[in-house]
């Protein structure tokens, strides 16, 4: 069920201070898909810290833009197991992870990750609000059973016609390019599995979701695959 915007004040944990969110806001939609398989251990630590300086920056864009609603929804997933940490909450009520929460394990199955995060919002999103899908892993799919390349890429395609937009990050073991051009996606970013590359990757993705938040709110698009383009 869709929030009632005119109660959508959204209490500061910190102080119990209200942010108020604009009766009008734009919904933005924050999908997450972070790839919590076996190889993830190697960064286990770093991917924690920087997926919840992501939660941390997407409220952070909630309290300098009152025009926009942030909705939080994260996905951490192996072959094991699809963690829906996070349904379509509002930003605020979108809380760190622990380290219980994140423990590496397990195979790869990506684009079953991706079809499930994009069935979740698909039904959620109206025709006039912003979705914006951030997919990490540091593997190449492996083990789906649902969804295939071509039914992820169909529905790609279709969905960046209707404000979404989709972010590919991935390790420097693959070729993350091509991993994101055979999915349709445009944007697309390496980095080094590591302390220091991951911490760097994070705080890319975050600067470049100011970048896109600062659009959106002033009512503009930013152009096809330029979501890192640090100017």
């Amino acid at each position: 069920m869709r929030q009632n915007k005119n109660q959508a004040a959204k209490p500061n944990g910190k102080t119990g201070v209200e942010h108020i969110i604009e009766p009008s806001a734009k919904r933005v939609f924050n999908l997450l898909v972070v790839d919590e398989s076996g190889s993830m251990s190697i960064i286990e630590r770093h991917a924690l810290v920087g997926i919840n300086e992501t939660l941390t920056t997407i409220q952070k864009m909630q309290k300098a833009h009152k025009n926009l609603e942030q909705r939080v929804t994260l996905i951490t997933f192996d072959s094991t197991h699809k963690n829906l940490f996070y349904d379509n909450v509002s930003a605020y009520r979108a809380k760190p992870l622990k380290p219980k929460d994140y423990n590496p394990c397990g195979a790869t199955p990506l684009y079953d990750a991706i079809g499930m995060g994009i069935a979740k919002i698909n039904a959620q999103a109206g025709e006039d609000d912003c979705v914006l899908v951030t997919i990490i892993t540091d593997g190449e799919e492996n083990c789906s059973e649902e969804y295939s390349l071509q039914m992820i890429k169909n529905l790609i395609e279709k969905l960046k016609k209707q404000n979404w937009t989709f972010t590919f990050i991935g390790t420097d073991d693959l070729d993350v390019k091509s991993i994101a051009m055979d999915m349709g996606i445009d944007n697309h970013l390496q980095f080094a599995e590591d302390e220091a590359g991951t911490q760097a990757m994070f705080a890319c993705e975050n600067r470049a979701r100011e970048r896109y938040n600062k659009c959106r709110a002033a009512g503009e698009v930013m152009e096809e695959g330029a979501y890192f383009r640090e100017k």
